[in-house]
């Protein structure tokens, strides 16, 4: 699956430093927290 270079920039949005991406908050945690709930929530159902 290819990634749009759109949703990389509305993901990059407000990127200053590494933490941003790489920290306890950053864009990377939200991503797997996220992904994991999706898929999760596609097993229920």
């Amino acid at each position: 699956m290819a990634t749009k270079d759109e949703l990389l920039d509305e993901l990059l949005k407000g990127y200053e430093k590494p933490e941003d991406l790489l920290g306890e908050n950053g864009i990377f945690q939200e991503l797997k927290k996220a992904l994991v709930e999706k898929a999760l929530g596609a097993e229920l159902t």
